[in-house]
């Protein structure tokens, strides 16, 4: 380049520089994306990740009663524990805590604003990015929503009567029993009953129906009842029927009818309208508008509701209702009373109000996607901002409902059990939660996120009502590594609660993790956040790579169960359901979940399912029954050009829905038979008694589908998956068990890795190692709570990687006395000797400790050179060694197990071992504070004693 070109663009460029550097860092991000910034290299960007791929917090804004003062506070500590940024959630104050007498500042007041409009320019000034919450608590609502812009639902009310007999009951009578038993109902809501009906049991045909309608005006419902068993259905209207849970003033309330799309404009446009009146666009302020939990408790109603179902469904469902329809209880769920509830109906009958439940439930999916999901990513886009939401609950798709959102949202918890051997038994009578952090939605909407190619795909992390001040570093990376499995690229931890440093201990704790600076692992929470940010910035320039996709039986849960609350289903159906992917994954393939609407909108090439840039070869369809025609057609024409579909435990045989049914079921039926004439690609599976891993390892052998990485010996709880990024085959491997360690033995396919160089990289310490893999075979250990990532590509220099082996006999423990000194939580020191050592909840005196234990002892070393290696044995809590007086490092989850060259000297050397424990058991022991009891003895169930300390053996190798 001549010197006078090149001083010409260094003259465009400077000014270019500045803009960009006045830009949030989320938007710098999006410019290099989009490579109008000179792009990093990936390792680059893994080593030192932008803040805006660190992970955010939920940051509860409790009762609102904020100060500026706190809240530049609270985000100084959030950028320093190594936060990137900040979702702003107004919540209600929470119970069991003194307020301090500081008053709350109404939602969307002028106060308010200007206090947002400080924390946007402080978190700006911090590099941080913030998302704001549309209105507050969940699901969204105000006080000044009105009639038909509230939400509303209709159910039905049954009395059981057996006559002859004459008898009359009050309307009363009726809405009481029909008031459903959800969480928070709205003090204000109306109830008006639409239909009263006497109903033999059991009912065979609408015709045996006798309508009391004609009596609803009179306020008392007389019935003569003939001989025999009858129940009077009544079909019961509530308007406003639920409040917003944890609402703040100002967005307390009825929630919001999401069905009514000038009611949901409205109250979009109110927020965003009352906001930039005062500080002018929130773009680029914010990153983007986020939707909360739609936990919307069942509403299925709206004035149009009966007049759309017959528009799209082709017939009148009104006179039906009462017998598509459950009883509900909390969060919408249908109850376990719907077995003995409604009257009990004929085969003929049930087939009948089965089909057309799932077309009701169809129905107000369509409008809901329609007129809420559609109204918010477009509002967002009016905006400029970016839509983010937990497009999921009861009744709501749960892969399309993603499909137009910015940044998908699912969810990971943290539940006892986690890190711990779960059997299948166990997990078929408990399923989605048990030992796994992720839930089933985040397989589901990461998929969703996979099929319209976004690379950044959020999670509502760590969530937390059963472990709270039992947050150890090691569960929060053993749940935080099973959310990036299922696809999550971003965590949102939640949450971090708004509270002075002057309030009474523990603080304002609204729910969910104690994330805060005076928790005992707070000063080193930023090795956790370092952890995810790396694996964050990668992930995000990279795709999931699937070849196999999965279609689960919706359209019949829908017909028989009603659709269920996610991600907690009060039926899960298949119950195995999850075990199928997981199986997939931990046999080193991949897979999406898929509907049947992304099937009829697929084009299929050469023998692949193709939606947009997603190519799958194979479909699971897992206990099938029920296939719209169209889809039965398309998935012909894949079996017809070469794709494979394995039916686990049934073939479909009829169509969803109600109307001319029987004609669709012979077209589904002619379909499926026309797919058996290719039996080698359109295979029955019969599920397996147990062990799902060695089921799906048999199929793949059998049928000849080829991992992209062969695992020599599967487990369970070792898991993988696959990323490309430009020129780029990325592979993580995640150990889950807090106990086991496991040899991996794998190969990978020579063609993904033809040409290019293999590396470690570490995302604990952000460094990379050169990998030797003579045929493409790798042997590695992952112990517990570990994870591996290895890169294929084409930078050929760098240090070769050695693993820290401690195998062999040659080594010696260090015992006799240990000098132990107790730092507890509450200030008090206590130095004592130890003559071994030992779990301090099996010691009386400490069984209750927390805080931090320094163990010093003394042992000999004849020859320094030949001692390499230094394992601490079972530790429990984050440890710290000195040697000598030098620092050998930090170590937070699995193998505590430190390398000691140029530590040791010959002769005597001195080690101290610092170890930091969680809080739960000292919680425990607060009797008189409210709040440390609600969590530890009487939120559900009391939380166990944990195991505490340095357990060891301490061996030098």
């Amino acid at each position: 380049m001549k010197r006078r070109d090149f001083l010409k663009q260094c003259s465009a460029t400077v000014p270019g520089l500045i803009l960009m550097n006045a830009l949030p860092s989320y938007m710098r991000g999006m410019l290099a994306d989009g490579n109008l910034l000179q792009q990093q290299s990936l390792f680059e960007i893994f080593r030192d990740p932008a803040n805006h791929y660190r992970p955010f917090v939920r940051w509860w804004w409790n009762g609102n009663k904020i100060e500026k003062a706190e809240l530049a506070r609270e985000l100084r500590i959030l950028k320093d524990a190594g936060i990137g940024g900040v979702e702003i959630n107004p919540i209600s104050f929470p119970l069991r805590t003194d307020d301090m007498n500081k008053p709350g500042v109404e939602w969307l007041s002028d106060e308010w604003i200007e206090l947002l409009k400080f924390t946007l320019e402080e978190a700006k000034s911090l590099d941080m990015t913030c998302d704001l919450l549309v209105g507050t608590g969940f699901p969204i609502g105000g006080e000044f929503l009105e009639g038909e812009e509230r939400s509303q639902i209709v159910v039905s009310a049954v009395k059981k009567l057996k006559g002859p007999l004459k008898t009359e009951f009050s309307l009363f009578d009726l809405l009481k029993e029909a008031d459903p038993a959800i969480t928070n109902p709205y003090s204000g809501r109306t109830m008006e009953i639409l239909e009263v009906k006497l109903v033999p049991d059991p009912l065979n045909h609408m015709d045996e129906v006798i309508n009391l309608s004609d009596q609803i005006k009179n306020g008392v419902i007389k019935v003569s009842v003939p001989k025999g068993d009858y129940a009077v259905y009544g079909l019961v209207k509530v308007q406003g029927f639920m409040s917003v849970i944890q609402g703040t003033p100002g967005g307390m309330g009825p929630v919001l009818n999401h069905y009514d799309i000038a009611a949901v404009k409205k109250y979009l446009n109110r927020m965003s309208d009352t906001i930039q009146q005062k500080i002018g666009p929130l773009a680029p302020k914010i990153r983007s508008f986020f939707i909360d939990s739609l936990e919307t408790e069942g509403t299925n109603w709206s004035s149009d509701m009966m007049s759309e179902f017959k528009k799209r469904r082709g017939y009148d469902l009104y006179p039906y209702l009462p017998f598509v329809l459950f009883k509900i209880g909390s969060m919408g769920n249908t109850t376990g009373a719907n077995i003995l509830y409604p009257v009990k109906m004929g085969a003929e009958f049930k087939k009948m109000t089965d089909r057309m439940r799932y077309d009701f439930e169809l129905t107000k999916a369509e409008i809901f996607e329609e007129r809420f999901v559609h109204t918010f990513a477009q509002w967002c886009k009016d905006n400029k901002v970016k839509s983010r939401a937990q497009a999921y609950g009861r009744g709501y798709f749960p892969l399309e409902g993603s499909f137009e959102l910015d940044i998908p949202e699912c969810e990971t918890w943290l539940k006892y059990g986690i890190g711990e051997d779960i059997s299948e038994e166990k997990f078929m009578q408990y399923p989605w939660h048990l030992g796994r952090g992720n839930t089933m939605i985040n397989k589901l909407v990461s998929s969703a996120a996979h099929l319209k190619d976004k690379k950044l795909v959020s999670s509502e992390e760590l969530t937390n009502t059963d472990m709270v001040f039992n947050e150890a570093l090691e569960i929060l990376k053993i749940a935080g590594d099973q959310s990036t499995i299922s696809g999550v690229t971003h965590p949102i931890f939640h949450g971090f609660n708004y509270s002075p440093p002057r309030a009474a201990f523990p603080g304002w704790i609204t729910y969910g993790g104690y994330f805060n600076e005076k928790n005992t692992m707070w000063p080193y929470f930023k090795h956790y956040t370092d952890y995810r940010a790396r694996l964050s910035a990668l992930l995000q320039q990279a795709t999931m790579f699937a070849d196999i996709a999965l279609l689960a039986p919706f359209a019949d849960q829908w017909s028989e169960y009603g659709a269920q609350n996610e991600p907690f289903p009060t039926i899960v159906s298949p119950v195995y359901q999850a075990l199928i992917w997981e199986s997939i994954h931990q046999n080193g393939n991949a897979c999406d979940y898929i509907s049947e609407r992304v099937i009829n909108d697929s084009d299929i090439k050469k023998g692949f399912l193709t939606y947009g840039k997603r190519k799958y070869h194979t479909l699971f369809l897992i206990e099938v029954h029920s296939l719209d025609t169209i889809t039965a057609a398309k998935l012909y024409e894949f079996v017809d050009n070469g794709g494979r579909i394995f039916c686990i435990e049934a073939v479909p045989d009829r169509s969803t829905g109600w109307n001319n049914y029987q004609k669709r079921d012979l077209e589904v039926q002619g379909w499926i038979r026309k797919m058996q004439t290719y039996p080698d690609r359109f295979i029955l599976l019969n599920k397996p008694a147990a062990d799902f891993l060695s089921w799906y390892k048999a199929v793949q052998e059998k049928y000849s589908i080829q991992p992209y990485v062969k695992i020599r010996t599967p487990k369970t709880f070792i898991t993988q998956v696959r990323y490309q990024a430009d020129e780029a085959e990325l592979f993580l491997f995640n150990n889950s068990s807090s106990k086991h360690s496991a040899s991996l033995d794998i190969t990978f396919d020579k063609n993904v890795i033809k040409h290019k160089q293999a590396w470690l990289w570490d995302a604990v310490t952000g460094n990379r190692f050169k990998l030797e893999l003579p045929g493409g075979c790798l042997q590695i250990n992952l112990g517990p709570a570990d994870s591996k990532l290895i890169v294929f590509d084409r930078n050929k220099k760098g240090n070769v990687w050695k693993e820290n082996s401690v195998t062999g006999n040659n080594s010696k423990e260090i015992n006799g006395k240990w000098n132990v000194e107790f730092r507890n939580y509450d200030g008090a020191v206590i130095k004592e000797e130890l003559d071994q050592l030992t779990d301090l909840k099996e010691l009386s005196a400490y069984a209750h400790f927390a805080g931090t234990i320094i163990y010093r002892n003394i042992f000999q070393v004849t020859d320094n050179k030949t001692v390499h290696h230094l394992n601490l044995g079972s530790v429990y809590g984050i440890c710290e060694v000195r040697i000598n007086g030098i620092d050998a490092g930090t170590k937070w989850f699995g193998r505590r197990i430190y390398p000691v060259d140029g530590l040791l000297r010959d002769g005597i050397n001195e080690i101290e071992i610092k170890v930091v424990t969680v809080m739960v058991n000292y919680m425990k022991t607060l009797k008189d504070n409210v709040v440390a009891q609600y969590w530890t003895n009487l939120k559900r169930k009391d939380q166990p004693l944990q195991s505490m300390g340095l357990v060891g053996p301490v061996t030098i190798y």
